[in-house]
């Protein structure tokens, strides 16, 4: 009976090589755009707190009451 595991140790450093030699041309510019799209939502992230800042009311748009919003008109009845 042939029983499945886990790999160990050396197969998993033969499985690495054979990926870096697949692909390792190609990490570098993967790399690169994880981090810049890390930065871009960064970036949109404090840009979104300094328009709540500037906004001053501490409320969120999802939570602002619109003036012809159902819950607006609800509250008025």
């Amino acid at each position: 009976m042939i029983a499945f595991g886990l790999p160990g140790g050396w197969e998993w450093i033969a499985i690495l090589v054979v990926v870096l030699l697949l692909f390792g041309h190609r990490l570098p510019g993967m790399a690169r755009s994880l981090g810049s799209g890390i930065t871009e939502f960064k970036r949109g992230l404090k840009e979104g707190s300094k328009d709540d800042a500037e906004r001053g009311d501490g409320k969120t748009p999802a939570t602002r009451d619109e003036p012809n919003s159902p819950k607006a008109d609800s509250s008025k009845v």
